[in-house]
């Protein structure tokens, strides 16, 4: 790393939809010394649509975030978004294919300047800080919560490109919530997918695809989900009153960003983890969860975590 640093890609729903997924981040990270250094005037990574367009136009909107990170001697990149990290990787393996490449550059106005790596905040916690780091540093573990990691379709696949964790049965997920001290329920649909985007063009087969998610969490007896995605904890949280609706169940399953519990295990006040922000409702399993616990302080002021 140029200086000692990862440059921070936080993709456009960090700023909206999963603003607790950015803060928690930045509050866990900077409570584990990973130094995030936001990439100035970054743009949108073209999210689901872009490359149906136009592929020269979509890669050269995710690389133009390598060409700022460039610009402030930052080469490794990482992003808590799988969709947004998807994306970024596409964009360093297209500037290399002779028919995309030129296109993307000419609309860059330059090519990058040196080599880049992209990885996911998950894959940087797990490979860079590591399971005995992370138990270290539990202040208030996580004991008697029994979660499911949910991975979603895109994290670890395809491999080739993803590069991370096992593409059919990941762990590292599973790992950290146990260096937490949670209990980790065997979930069988780990990587099934949730119905991503089409959350709107097609709500049926969004409620149905994620009404069996959560209708096996509940099956094993999960106290709550757990993911690493924005998308998938839309999906799963935001739309579990539709899926109830549309399955006739009664699920009350809060779906927590791995950030998030995380945070509350090393005793980062709530105010940095935004347990406010999710749709349902996670009081309940937090209260059973504290009952037995003093609640420590907070570890960081709002000075120390701020981007």
């Amino acid at each position: 790393m140029a200086n000692n640093s990862l440059a921070y890609y936080p993709g456009c729903s960090g700023q909206g939809t999963s603003k607790e997924y950015d803060m928690s981040t930045r509050a866990v990270c900077h409570a584990l010394d990973v130094k995030l250094q936001d990439i100035e005037d970054w743009s949108c990574c073209g999210s689901t649509p872009a490359h149906t367009v136009d592929h020269g136009l979509s890669t050269a909107l995710s690389a133009r975030n390598f060409v700022q990170a460039e610009e402030q001697g930052l080469a490794d990149v990482t992003t808590p978004c799988p969709s947004c990290l998807k994306n970024l990787k596409v964009a360093l393996h297209r500037l290399k294919d002779k028919n995309v490449g030129p296109e993307a550059e000419r609309i860059l106005g330059r090519s990058l300047t040196q080599e880049h790596s992209v990885r996911s905040i998950l894959q940087v916690i797990y490979e860079d800080i590591g399971l005995k780091k992370i138990a270290a540093k539990v202040v208030q573990p996580l004991t008697g919560l029994k979660v499911v990691p949910y991975y979603g379709c895109l994290m670890t696949r395809p491999h080739d490109l993803m590069e991370f964790d096992d593409e059919e049965n990941p762990v590292s997920m599973d790992k950290i919530m146990e260096a937490a001290g949670a209990t980790i329920l065997p979930f069988p649909l780990k990587v099934e997918c949730c119905g991503a985007s089409m959350g709107i063009p097609r709500n049926d087969a969004v409620t149905r695809l994620t009404g069996r998610l959560l209708g096996v969490a509940a099956s094993l007896g999960a106290e709550a989900i757990v993911v690493a995605c924005p998308l998938c904890q839309m999906n799963l949280d935001l739309r579990q009153s539709q899926v109830n609706r549309y399955n006739k169940t009664n699920y009350k399953i809060p779906v927590f960003y791995f950030t998030q519990l995380l945070g509350l295990a090393f005793g980062i006040q709530d105010t940095h983890l935004g347990f406010d922000k999710l749709v349902v409702d996670p009081k309940p399993v937090l209260s059973k969860l504290m009952a037995n616990k003093s609640v420590l302080p907070g570890t960081f002021d709002n000075a120390e975590v701020a981007a």
